[in-house]
């Protein structure tokens, strides 16, 4: 199955073409938003309720949370199809997964098919969001990476938000509309995904990986650049990335690869990924989001109404807060983000305990106040660089692996926190907010000890940071008890990978009288001439030069 083509259309190119990437990318964590999203509203419906047999209030929680279930099995499915069916393969099939599921779940006449659909749609939404960040990452310019894939945690905030109005504005209709129509409205995101993505290309590092020669992985990569094939930037980039699948594919890799060093420590950047989006969850995000129209309903005394229309407005914030990150997160780095933000989150879940013990109102009006903090911080440090870290710090070898499995964690302890934190808030109350507190800070201790910065390097330089280092690490190894000596190493490189990228920018726009985006005016080498050799080939005859 070609899916038109692999190598993409060929008039398409530059920025439109990581732009139209971008936002399929971006449509898929909308997808993931909205589905979080929707059931808000549908689960209070009156139609819905009596459609589905007026289920009691554990069975309506379970139907929701086999949304999650689904989602961790989706994910784990994905890392093992997503290599050998390549990112592009996956997201499409993650796609038409979840359009299944959607259309069983919009046309739902009794409960059983609406469990079942609930789990294919998490599965759906598991290859989705398993592979739409290691797609993003691998066809993006290293200083571009983040703020790109945060584009689509953003669009996932938005597809939050939109479920949230969709369901606002259907509140008023006394028809089985109420729930059906958000529910199959999803259906629009899933045909785009569909549509749009086959005519995308293949990422560059999963063509040269698997392809008998790097010729078209060469190829993608220059229409990606919008530069000649035989461009120094795109002979330079194209070496880097076989020389690092060279580096990775000593080994035959399994899924023991997860557990080996592989002379790239592999098996300890495996940890990191897992860690990242399983303590993502432990920040309470779920706590604060998922109840907050209880929230304002009991503690302010508002009517369902308008606890749902302040809902809507918090879900608004959210979207306009993360805007902040597409500028902070390539500028500021990964590790300064996500350690700040896990203080300021701290801080919030203390004052907000206090404030629900307080309980008179004022303490609720800033109770509600101190919600929007929340989301303020967790959107600024612990939303989209979660997503970005794992696709940046695996190996090529494991990454489609490592990224599913992941993104099962985040998953997993989404379910975890959904599922205790009613009874907890019912037996332990305002208490609840200060065990997540602690978590907060707990975390951020381990983010500075053990989490390298990614950021402004290209993929390929991190596993060469970490090749170089297997033997620095195991003579220092005593030397730093509390922090790991990867992280002073990595913020060196990161200066290092700053400072060069800013020359050959530079040296790039002297040598030819303007910026490299104007290179896609220059007579490049044909298709037909570059097949005659190997990529590899070619890259050394261009090196000749």
């Amino acid at each position: 199955m070609h899916l038109v083509t692999k190598v993409g259309l060929d008039s398409l190119r530059g920025a439109a073409l990581i732009t139209v990437l971008t936002s399929v990318c971006s449509t898929g964590f909308c997808l993931f938003g909205y589905d979080q999203g929707v059931m808000s509203g549908v689960v209070i419906s009156s139609f819905w309720l009596e459609q589905m047999g007026n289920p009691s209030t554990i069975m309506v929680s379970t139907i929701t949370a086999l949304y999650d279930v689904g989602a961790i099995f989706g994910a784990i499915f994905a890392a093992f199809t997503s290599e050998p069916l390549g990112r592009k393969r996956t997201l499409i099939f993650g796609a038409i997964i979840l359009l299944i599921g959607t259309i069983l779940m919009g046309s739902c006449v009794e409960r059983i098919q609406m469990m079942i659909a609930r789990i294919i749609t998490g599965i759906g939404i598991g290859y989705i969001t398993s592979v739409t960040p290691v797609y993003q990452s691998e066809i993006t310019l290293p200083e571009h990476r983040g703020w790109q894939v945060c584009c689509q945690l953003t669009s996932m905030l938005f597809g939050l938000m939109l479920a949230y109005w969709i369901n606002y504005g259907l509140y008023f209709q006394n028809s089985a509309v109420q729930w059906r129509f958000p529910l199959l409205f999803q259906c629009v995101f899933a045909i785009y995904v569909i549509v749009v993505t086959m005519w995308m290309p293949e990422t560059p590092r999963w063509l040269m990986r698997h392809d008998p020669t790097p010729d078209r992985g060469i190829l993608v990569l220059a229409h990606l650049r919008n530069l000649p094939i035989d461009h120094p930037i795109i002979v330079k980039e194209a070496k880097e990335i076989l020389d690092a699948i060279e580096l990775e594919s000593k080994e035959e890799g399994s899924w023991r690869d997860l557990f080996r060093d592989n002379g790239i420590m592999g098996h300890r950047r495996f940890y990191l990924a897992l860690g990242i989006q399983f303590m993502q969850q432990m920040t309470g995000i779920n706590i604060v989001t998922y109840y907050a129209p209880t929230l304002f309903k009991e503690s302010l005394g508002m009517t369902q109404e308008m606890s749902l229309f302040l809902g809507c407005w918090l879900q608004v914030w959210y979207l306009l807060a993360s805007f902040v990150t597409w500028f902070t997160i390539d500028r500021i780095g990964r590790r300064k983000l996500l350690i700040s933000m896990a203080i300021g989150q701290m801080i919030v879940l203390a004052i907000e305990a206090a404030c629900v013990k307080v309980n008179n109102p004022r303490a609720s009006i800033a109770a509600v106040f101190f919600i929007f903090a929340y989301e303020t911080c967790f959107t600024w440090g612990w939303m989209g660089t979660v997503w970005v870290y794992p696709a940046e710090i695996l190996p090529l070898k494991i990454r489609a692996k490592g990224a599913a499995l992941a993104a099962a964690a985040d998953f997993l302890g989404n379910f975890l926190v959904v599922e205790i934190t009613p009874p907890a808030l019912q037996n332990i109350g305002w208490k609840t907010y200060l065990i997540f507190a602690v978590f907060n800070i707990v975390i951020g201790a381990i983010v500075w000890a053990f989490y390298p910065e990614t950021a402004n390097q290209t993929l390929e330089s991190i596993d060469e940071l970490f090749h170089h280092a297997e033997k620095e690490e195991v003579q220092s190894s005593g030397a730093s008890f509390i922090q790991w000596s990867m992280i002073p190493k990595a913020a060196e490189a990161r200066k290092r990978a700053r400072a060069a990228r800013k020359v050959e920018l530079e040296s790039a726009a002297r040598e030819e009288g303007g910026t490299p985006d104007s290179h896609h005016h220059s007579e490049s080498i044909s298709v037909q001439e570059k097949e005659k050799g190997s990529g590899q080939e070619y890259i050394e005859a261009v090196e000749k030069r």
